[in-house]
């Protein structure tokens, strides 16, 4: 049996996904392929927020899984939109890494040494409102492209193949903003001038953390149920799960889904259970950086319907402080 895995063929995607695929195999026994996917958000160009955010680089993996095209498919968690596929499941969370975001600026400057005027690119609204919020007196600028192209964006980063101004390419911003993660899983993370900690930067929920996802008749079966399977492939994927990740994701992504706000929103949200907890910060901000609230809580129900609560409860907070009012939020 060989195990075909479905992922965007981006540098990251085919690093995370090759990790991923290696640690499946060596659980399983089976060799595993990847097949590359081609995805809404490779082919379009302009900003992921006005395309519908970071949920259009997951639909043709998720056709591709219903299609039969791949047994397994492996995405950023936070990519993810929070509503559910029908036939297919979340199988594994494996452990998280760094949630954090971080700036990669020239000459290793801080957010706090860039001068007044400053341009700093992101193609993340919620990074842009906490980076204005944090210094109302720099440029964000919109930007799009994979690590590497961001990262050529700024002067004198290591790695960048050219040290030549092209307005829109290269060397023209400051810095940009980016997630630990992916830096780190491509072993890029000696461009980083500073780790932005999470009552600076909120991550958006679920960052940090990838979703194995597969047809639900292959998924890892759930205790008293007779859905999902007890084969090899779901009991390595079963193998690969980490379960303090999924309650912190599944918490983070309530907030999420009760704001109805979509993976492109000005929403952070971040989880961590400590000893018999979980606990869950979150925050909404308008778009300008004007105006931010946020909310915590903990609990002590440490099951995915308990972490679910939680998320729920944060985001009603939240929307009580008038979340709704200075973001674009369906929810009210």
């Amino acid at each position: 049996m060989t195990v075909r895995i479905g992922t965007r063929a981006s540098k990251l995607a085919l690093t995370q996904t090759q990790q991923t695929a290696d640690k499946l195999a060596a659980v399983g026994g089976f060799p595993v392929d990847l097949v590359h996917i081609r995805t809404e958000g490779d082919v379009k160009t302009g900003s992921l927020s006005q395309m519908g955010g970071t949920g259009v680089f997951v639909a043709a993996l998720r056709d591709a899984l219903l299609a039969d095209t791949c047994d397994v498919a492996v995405h950023s968690l936070k990519d993810l939109p929070t509503g559910a596929a029908l036939g297919l499941s979340i199988a594994a969370t494996p452990k998280r890494v760094d949630v954090r975001d971080v700036l990669c600026a020239r000459d290793g400057m801080t957010l706090a040494d860039l001068p007044g005027g400053a341009k700093v690119g992101t193609g993340s609204p919620r990074r842009a409102a906490q980076l204005r919020a944090a210094r109302p007196d720099i440029e964000v600028l919109d930007i799009r492209g994979n690590v590497d192209t961001r990262l050529g964006r700024v002067p004198g980063l290591p790695g960048n193949t050219t040290s030549e101004v092209v307005p829109g390419k290269s060397c023209d911003l400051d810095a940009v903003v980016l997630a630990a993660a992916g830096l780190e899983r491509m072993g890029r993370l000696d461009t980083v001038s500073e780790f932005f900690e999470t009552d600076v930067m909120l991550p958006a929920p679920g960052q940090g953390a990838l979703a194995i996802e597969c047809r639900t008749e292959d998924a890892p079966r759930q205790a008293g149920t007779t859905e999902g399977s007890n084969a090899v492939l779901a009991q390595a994927l079963a193998a690969l799960n980490d379960d303090d990740t999924r309650l912190a994701v599944a918490a983070e992504r309530a907030v999420l889904a009760r704001l109805e706000a979509g993976c492109a929103a000005p929403v952070g949200a971040f989880a961590f259970r400590k000893g018999s907890m979980l606990h869950l910060e979150a925050a909404v901000c308008s778009v300008d950086g004007t105006k931010t609230v946020r909310e915590k809580k903990a609990t002590d129900g440490l099951t995915e319907v308990g972490a679910t609560l939680l998320g729920i409860e944060v985001a009603e907070l939240l929307l009580a402080a008038g979340a709704a009012e200075i973001a674009d939020l369906a929810a009210s």
